[in-house]
């Protein structure tokens, strides 16, 4: 076994040196072509970004032609060879062709079923103009983006054709396809459904950190400049891992729609532990999330990744979406005290905002409101190989993996945060095989080689103005979460989101009434649904 990791590493390592040179490319943009790598007989590894010499498709949507595997065509591909079954858990499902494909595996008698986060359970013709109304200005662009989708003949209204069309759960419905969400329970939803993963026939998972949207995928409809989410996906084909997987989808669905309310997602399932399996060559752990928070960390998915990172030698890189889990970071700070070799690049989004562990790795800290957050720890001894890939203005870096001594990757649905360690169901898988490593190092290197690190010019400004306007910075140093009840005033601004004025009329509420569940902010002015999810995980009562 030793000698063909040896041989595979030598063979990927010649073949990640062997690239074409900077080409002309679609739309007049350079980019570097690499070769394309050899695939795992089992476990095959695709990129919507890739720039391997092979790897181009046109854009069913938009009709442009753009580098990067097809990641809608492969889901579709295996959803035409299912002979019986195909489970689906999704957080947002959009793509009317993968929709289509599952229809008409259903007119075949194949067995389909879909599961998606509540918040996305909605077809266009469902949002009023009311709740139009009522949007953020990111979520009306959103919608009128999708809108703009659908609208084939540009008249600014909707059709039912136009629906059965291009609308992915309307052709869902129309097909009889059997779908739930998170409130399926009975609840009003816990946390996010945040996985992405089919499974197909009980030999076939997919696994990715893309939902089934165009900007997660292909880019953004009313945007030909952007080419998708920067997101990989795996096809596995594996009986074994199908099964792990099953049981966690059936916990989920419970009898379906309807019924008893038996399905269990979040912290309802039942406790979790990570499970290893052999899968030809790949030494394969699965662990799903979420923990209670009254585990020990170590048990939970983020102590697990904690653990992997510990287990470098030589390298760690990361390519995250969000980083806001201390401990991780603080795994991290070790490793790097120890001589490893540390790179991460981090959605721009997020990357530099005062939770984000990029800022410690830096060496820096943002207040939030002339406070630190609880138990920050910039590191002593600072990296400047910390950043964010340049990709088209209104693509993210959506990926959550990591690499580790060119031998381990971290990868799955799972944001390294506090809200998918306690909250959200997620998927995390750690793959031990050079050959499948080669294929994240090659996407880490495309990324970081056109990418800005280092701290920007405007959060020195914000250090600077922290200095400037908060002569005594308080750094919060106990552990632990929030409880709403008897926290102080100060205490209640180290939550994201929350300023001098929400912490105040959290204190009179609670004074008029006990919070007995995080759902119970929302009777405090100026919280709604979308706040409540970033403080869950963080407060207590």
């Amino acid at each position: 076994m030793k000698r063909f990791y040896q041989k595979s590493l030598q063979f990927v390592g010649l073949l990640l040196f062997l690239f074409w040179g900077t080409i002309a490319c679609h739309d007049d943009v350079k980019m570097k072509r690499w070769q394309p790598l050899a695939q795992d007989p089992l476990i095959e590894v695709y990129f919507n970004l890739n720039h391997a010499k092979s790897a181009d498709y046109r854009d069913p949507y938009r009709n442009i032609d753009r580098p990067g595997d097809n990641l809608e065509q492969i889901i579709i591909n295996s959803i035409n060879s299912a002979q019986s079954t195909i489970d689906i858990a999704v957080q947002e499902f959009r793509l009317p062709n993968i929709a289509k494909a599952l229809v008409k595996q259903a007119e075949k008698g194949v067995t389909v079923r879909v599961i998606l986060e509540n918040t996305y359970h909605q077809s266009l013709s469902d949002f009023t103009p009311e709740r139009v109304n009522q949007m953020t200005i990111r979520e009306k662009q959103r919608y009128d983006g999708y809108f703009q989708f659908i609208d084939l003949n540009n008249d600014n209204e909707i059709s039912s054709e136009e629906l059965n069309t291009r609308d992915a759960l309307t052709i869902l419905n129309q097909g009889n396809i059997p779908i739930i969400d998170d409130t399926e329970d009975g609840s009003k939803g816990t946390g996010l459904m945040h996985h992405k993963f089919v499974i197909i026939d009980g030999q076939i998972v997919i696994v990715t950190s893309a939902n089934f949207t165009l900007s997660g995928i292909h880019g953004d409809f009313n945007n030909n400049e952007t080419r998708g989410n920067a997101n990989n996906l795996l096809k596995i084909k594996s009986s074994e891992l199908a099964t792990i997987f099953q049981e966690e989808f059936d916990l989920m669905w419970g009898d379906g729609k309807g019924g008893k309310k038996d399905s269990r997602f979040g912290i309802n399932k039942v406790k979790r532990f990570p499970k290893s399996i052999k899968i030809g060559q790949s030494e394969v752990m699965v662990k799903f999330s979420p923990n209670s928070s009254k585990d020990d960390w170590p048990i939970t998915t983020n102590g697990l990744i904690g653990n992997v990172l510990n287990q470098g030698k030589q390298s760690i890189n990361l390519a995250l979406f969000v980083f806001s889990d201390q401990q991780i970071a603080n795994s991290l700070e070790n490793k790097n005290n120890q001589g490893i070799n540390i790179k991460a690049l981090i959605d721009p989004e997020f990357a530099f905002r005062y939770y984000s562990e990029g800022l410690d790795m830096l060496g820096v800290a943002l207040s939030n409101n002339c406070k630190y957050e609880m138990d920050n720890q910039p590191w002593q001894k600072k990296i400047n190989t910390v950043g964010f890939a340049n990709l088209p203005q209104g693509d993210k870096l959506h990926h959550k993996f990591a690499i580790v001594d060119d031998n381990i990757v971290i990868t799955g649905s799972h944001n390294w945060s506090a809200s998918a360690n306690y909250q959200n169901d997620e998927t995390l898988l750690v793959i031990e095989n050079p050959v499948i490593t080669a294929h994240y190092q090659q996407e880490f290197d495309r990324l970081y080689n056109n990418s800005s690190l280092g701290i920007p010019e405007n959060i020195n400004s914000k250090i600077e103005a922290d200095i400037k306007n908060c002569p005594k910075l308080l750094t919060p140093t106990s552990t632990g979460i929030i409880n709403l009840n008897t926290a102080s005033l100060d205490e209640l601004e180290t939550l994201p989101g929350i300023g001098e004025s929400l912490a105040e009329r959290i204190i009179e509420s609670r004074q008029i009434q006990p919070f007995t569940s995080v759902e119970d902010l929302t009777r405090v002015k100026g919280i709604g649904n979308s706040k409540i999810k970033e403080l869950e995980g963080k407060v207590s009562w």
